[in-house]
């Protein structure tokens, strides 16, 4: 079966066209939302107009093929109360295509969309049938995950102030860059060598990362070097990570941990957490920040149960 995904989250309008059969993409593309030079982000109704526009042009793109499910994220999480205004374009426009087409139309979370992102990219049987934690680090959230089946049992673990990619873009924005800024910062802290030592603030599975915003801001105050600053930020969020997971693994023991999000493809991050996480499964870039493939897994997956 060939499956639709749809997602209009705050930063990107994704969609993906996925054989499951085969396990192959057939299509993907992703376009970020455009935001100005110096700002942080965009208003729910700016970004709601900029994903109906993007939709317009992707399926302007389409060429024909058999559907046979759509998938589209319709909210942020897998909670009752999660709700996001943006999320409204990829359902409108998942519910015209599926009655159009006269095939089922499977609804999911954002956030479970990328938990079956990574899966699909990891391609293990056993991760996708058993029971693990997943680290969903992004703008918008930084949660560790119970899972089992491919699905999100709870939120174990959060950041009760600041995300980690809020952190990493109002630092890169401050430094010059583009929002969102992962991709820049994690380059410009890759050409800084020199070793750093943080102290995080974690209690049991949740964290609090305002402090190190305020850390950047003083670093930065006091003539510190661009690449070292960006390099701080991103030692300080694996470091935070891994502490997050270690006490996880102290309640629910040692489960495989699947890391995805945007922050996740960070160059600098990934070799911190491999070195001292066992078991840990990273996603190629493209996969763990976005979901488009994911939600219409999503799809196919339900159809199928």
């Amino acid at each position: 079966m060939i499956t639709l995904g749809i997602d209009t989250s705050n930063y990107a309008t994704s969609v993906a066209l996925v054989d499951n059969d085969r396990h192959e993409i057939l299509f993907a593309d992703k376009r970020f939302l455009p935001v100005k030079q110096g700002e942080k982000g965009l208003r729910q109704q700016q970004a709601l107009f900029y994903h109906i526009q993007n939709l317009t042009n992707i399926f302007s793109d389409f060429k024909r093929v058999d559907i046979g499910a759509v998938g589209v994220s319709v909210k942020p999480k897998d909670d009752e109360k999660s709700y996001m205004p943006c999320f409204l374009a990829g359902k409108m426009s998942a519910r015209s295509i599926s009655g159009s087409l006269g095939v089922p139309l499977v609804e999911c979370s954002h956030q479970s969309g990328h938990l079956t992102s990574a899966l699909f990219d990891l391609d293990n049987r056993e991760l996708f049938d058993s029971t693990i934690l997943m680290l969903h680090v992004s703008g918008g959230t930084t949660d560790i995950l119970l899972a089992q089946n491919g699905q999100v049992l709870k939120t174990i673990g959060t950041s009760l102030d600041l995300f980690a990619g809020q952190a990493v873009d109002r630092l890169g924005v401050k430094l010059g860059f583009p929002f969102p800024a992962g991709e820049h910062l994690s380059a410009l802290a890759a050409t800084c060598g020199r070793n750093i030592k943080v102290r995080v603030s974690v209690h049991g599975t949740n964290c609090n990362l305002s402090g190190l915003e305020n850390q950047c801001d003083k670093l930065l105050a006091e003539g510190a070097d661009r690449a070292y600053a960006a390099k701080y930020c991103l030692t300080y969020i694996a470091y935070t990570l891994i502490k997050m997971i270690e006490n996880a693994r102290k309640e629910y023991g040692l489960l495989p941990v699947v890391l995805a999000g945007g922050v996740m493809s960070s160059c600098v991050i990934k070799p911190i957490i491999e070195s001292n996480i066992k078991n840990s499964f990273f996603v190629r870039p493209s996969l763990s920040s976005d979901n488009r493939v994911g939600v219409a897994v999503n799809a196919y997956r339900k159809l199928k149960r």
